[in-house]
């Protein structure tokens, strides 16, 4: 597998091996002992999520404040633009931004570590697919503002995005309940 660092600290892109042939393909989507080689710490998931998205949904940006989760992304079927905004004020990165797009021809898979709001917007029907570090606690549940100006992301918007009541409600990076 290629490991690839990104602007964001510990934020990291697993792009895998994939053994194809002529009956299809086969790929490893975690290895623990692999992928821990580069994570920021020793991993334990607890919950494999998926969700389905229509075109031009925009979810997020989410995040846990107790219980903060370390989420591992991948899209089974379709593309999304993945966004990821630091929120740990000791990091390096505190307050950038990054994204990437994912999608099931290009079976990249996102790390994404505790400490960061996660959110995307599907380009096309999506399926995703997603192991976390923790269990969902609604009640330590945030959300950014998708589309705070201050944030400067760049969510390629052509057509009006559907968002959901709760995420368009959500809060700006200003006003928002952050990691030390």
């Amino acid at each position: 597998m290629k490991v690839l660092k990104t602007k964001i600290k510990n934020l990291i892109i697993i792009e895998p091996n994939i053994f194809k042939d002529n009956r299809g393909f086969f790929l490893e989507t975690w290895n623990k002992k692999e992928y821990e080689k580069f994570f920021d710490n020793k991993t334990e998931f607890v919950q494999d999520n998926m969700s389905f998205s229509k075109k031009n949904v925009i979810r997020g940006l989410h995040y846990q404040i107790k219980n903060p989760q370390g989420k591992l992304i991948r899209v089974l079927k379709g593309s999304i633009l993945d966004v990821v905004v630091d929120l740990r004020k000791s990091s390096p990165t505190f307050s950038k931004s990054f994204s990437i797009i994912l999608s099931s021809s290009n079976k990249k898979i996102l790390w994404i570590p505790i400490g960061c709001a996660h959110g995307f917007k599907a380009i096309t029907n999506a399926d995703i697919s997603y192991k976390v570090t923790e269990y969902y606690s609604p009640e330590n549940e945030r959300c950014l503002l998708w589309n705070d100006p201050n944030l400067k992301i760049d969510w390629d918007i052509k057509d009006k995005p559907i968002i959901s009541k709760k995420d368009q409600l959500g809060v700006t990076f200003k006003n928002a309940e952050l990691f030390k």
